[in-house]
């Protein structure tokens, strides 16, 4: 109520709102229907001006009328949506309370309020859910909306007084807002109450047409169908009846007896493909013979007429090497001579046809892209090596080794010119050099990062050099690791003596020239490989104790190279043509793996320990699964010449190939926990960058111990590192 009405007007108007609600309430119960309001046109309240009333009765008499005119219009709409909430409900006979939702609530409206935008972001969630709460969702920024504090009933009515709105005002109780309908929107709600479409424009009957009959003229008659026609014939029924009766006695028969045919085509294989002999068996069609060719002709092409050398060189050959025809040129079809084998190949026909067996096989259409294994793209496993991001040169020949040290700072590479240099991984810079006398065809670093050793094989000696990195005391203890005390006269023949030209070093002589050298997990033990020695050709090496021994009395093949397993005492040799595992403590052989037809090259273990890749000079790489079979799990060709290299990297699921092809091929290789996975290999990448020289291309290549890098050494006398970015 207006602050200028007194308060015994507002008394006054609160009974009236109550008594004309009473009333109005009976009187709609009664007809059981409501008057639609006219659409009230809008005044701008902020340019009109009221007229001054003569005394404060007549103010008062108009503020009345005015406010029971407005109290009369909002109780109306009030009971409207009442009584229509109340049969929309019963005529649908469904409680949506039930289900979360408003029983005001709908779901498709046209109204432009869809076109609005929504203040409360909680999406399509029951509000039932914040009842106990102090707000009822959350807006675009994240912050809390706030619930209204709620009024009684006489507060709203009289604010719909005060409104002149009120009457198009609807309360959005999603986002707790009142909400103002346009006229469009009131005229939509008032062609739906009177049972018409809401919008306007739609034409709810279709544009008449009229038929034209084709001969131009009208039927005879209209009139509709006599009932006679739906009503069963009794003639009809007579006849049923007489068809049953011949039928139950026998005097009419449906199905009738085939004749057999008097006479038969003998040759007519295509018609009974499908019939069964009398013993049970399906009919095999016989093969039809061969049709005659352009070499059969009479006056064959040129191409097909053999020269006179080739006719003698037939005539030398056996009968059975003999082909079966020769052809032969002829002026005219009349001088072409009657065929002198055609009694003889019809003959030959007709036993095959009668004494050959018939084998019927099943062609299958199958689609090749089905056969594909289905392998994850490349782009989701990474990470792995692609590009070339940096070169070490500096070697004058063939590189032939290289290794990267524990922590993954510094790479040592062994060439044929009799270097052993060590390098700086992050900028390429040369640290050390040594110059040991010989090609170095092998380097390995010890797996105790404290020692900072690095060994090599050159010639008859493996060698242990210290690689100068770390302090004086780092020194001191590799100096005293490395002291050499006065040989036993039973150990001359693997001497370990100290090396004269390097600062800190030490060296086994062997009997014939050293190959291969590797270094046990724990960093005490070291093996070396001399195929020349014959059954001494695996030593294994402690130095601590300065000891050699020599675990094999005989080997059966070339030894390629040997490994360590990560965790166990479990040894691998390789050969040319097989894989022997050994268990060190209880000395035997566990297992023995078979090769290929190609001789072994390289081998590398899985961190695992329980899988291991082996590259063989026929281009093939095989994976191993020890706990599967003694035959390679999977073996890949995808190298164009002999595989000289393999290895895995310590933490990332990846092993690599290089190749006399130049190329360095990157796989994924996931080995699962679960033993009933088996090992999933997929190739992700092919690194190129080094030139073929003199038949060889990438002698070898090893991770990073922490990177998903690979570092490649080639016979150009580069050394090449790929990353992944």
């Amino acid at each position: 109520v207006r602050t200028s009405t007194s308060a015994s007007a507002s008394a006054r108007i609160a009974r009236r709102i109550c008594a004309r609600s009473s009333s109005f309430r009976s009187r709609r119960m009664a007809e059981g229907r409501v008057e639609h309001w006219e659409e009230e046109e809008e005044v701008d309240t902020s340019t009109s001006e009221e007229e001054p009333f003569d005394s404060e009765e007549e103010e008062e008499e108009g503020e009345e009328e005015e406010v029971e005119d407005e109290v009369d219009r909002a109780i109306v709409e009030l009971v409207e949506g009442e009584q229509a909430s109340d049969d929309e409900e019963q005529e649908d006979g469904v409680d949506n309370s039930r289900y979360g939702m408003h029983p005001h609530q709908v779901d498709d409206s046209d109204s432009s309020e869809d076109e609005r935008p929504s203040r409360n972001t909680i999406g399509n969630v029951p509000l039932e859910w914040y009842k106990d709460e102090e707000h009822i969702g959350y807006d675009r920024e994240g912050k809390k909306i706030i619930k209204s504090k709620k009024k009684d009933e006489l507060a709203k009515l009289l604010d719909k007084v005060d409104d002149k709105n009120a009457w198009r005002t609807v309360y959005d109780e999603y986002n707790d807002e009142q909400v103002v309908l346009t006229k469009e929107e009131i005229k939509m709600i008032q062609r739906i109450r009177t049972g018409r479409y809401p919008h306007a424009e739609v034409n709810p009957f279709d544009e008449p047409f009229e038929f034209e009959y084709k001969d131009g003229m009208h039927p005879l008659s209209n009139a509709p169908e006599p009932k006679r026609r739906f009503m069963p014939s009794k003639s009809e029924a007579k006849q049923v009846v007489k068809l049953v009766r011949a039928l139950r006695r026998g005097w009419l028969k449906l199905d009738k007896e085939e004749e057999k045919p008097k006479v038969y085509l003998m040759w007519d294989d295509d018609l009974h493909t499908t019939d069964k002999l009398q013993n049970g068996l399906a009919y095999i069609p016989a093969p039809k013979p061969k049709l005659p060719g352009h070499e059969e002709s009479y006056r064959p092409p040129e191409e097909y007429l053999p020269s006179e050398e080739e006719r003698k060189a037939y005539e030398l050959m056996d009968e059975e090497e003999r082909p079966n025809y020769i052809p032969r040129t002829f002026d005219c079809l009349r001088r072409v001579p009657a065929y002198a084998d055609f009694i003889r190949e019809r003959f030959e026909r007709c036993l095959d046809l009668y004494l050959c067996p018939r084998v019927r096989k099943n062609r299958l259409n199958i689609d090749p892209e089905t056969l594909k294994p289905k392998l994850p793209s490349p782009k989701d496993l990474k990470p792995f090596p692609s590009v070339l991001s940096m070169t070490y040169r500096g070697h004058k020949g063939r590189v032939w080794s290289i290794a990267v040290d524990p922590q993954g700072r510094y790479l040592a590479s062994g060439g044929e010119d009799g270097t052993l240099r060590l390098w700086e991984i992050y900028s390429a810079r040369l640290v050390e050099m040594w110059r040991l006398g010989g090609p170095v065809h092998s380097v390995a670093w010890c797996p105790d990062s404290s020692k900072k050793l690095l060994s090599c094989s050159v010639g008859k000696s493996a060698m242990l050099v210290w690689s100068k990195l770390g302090g004086k005391a780092t020194k001191n203890a590799v100096e005293e690791l490395l002291k050499v005390d006065q040989q036993e006269e039973e150990n001359q023949q693997y001497k370990w003596l100290p090396l004269v030209d390097v600062e800190v070093g030490l060296q086994v002589v062997h009997r014939s020239e050293v190959s291969f050298i590797t270094w046990h997990h724990r960093g005490d033990y070291f093996a070396t490989v001399s195929p020349g020695t014959g059954g001494a050709a695996v030593l294994i090496h402690q130095l601590s104790k300065k000891a050699t021994q020599s675990p094999f009395k005989k080997n059966k093949g070339q030894v390629v190279c040997v490994l360590f397993h990560p965790t166990r005492p479990i040894f691998f040799v390789a050969t040319q043509n097989h894989i022997r595992v050994y268990n060190l403590v209880k000395q035997q052989l566990i297992k023995k793996l078979l090769g290929g037809s190609g001789a072994l090259t390289s081998m590398a273990v899985h961190p695992g320990g329980d899988n291991l890749i082996t590259g063989s000079g026929d281009r093939r790489v095989s994976w191993y699964d020890m706990d599967l079979s003694t035959k390679p799990y999977k073996a890949v060709r995808y190298h164009d010449h002999a595989v000289q290299a393999v290895a895995f990297h310590r933490s990332y699921p990846l092993f690599a190939s290089a190749s006399d092809d130049g190329s360095c091929q990157v796989f994924h290789g996931m080995v699962y926990s679960d033993l009933m996975q088996n090992p999933l290999i997929v190739p992700v990448k092919i690194l190129r960058g080094h030139q073929r020289t003199g038949a060889l291309g990438v002698l070898d290549c090893v991770f990073h111990p922490k990177q998903p890098w690979i570092f490649t050494a080639g016979a150009d006398a580069d050394i090449h590192l790929f990353t992944n970015n």
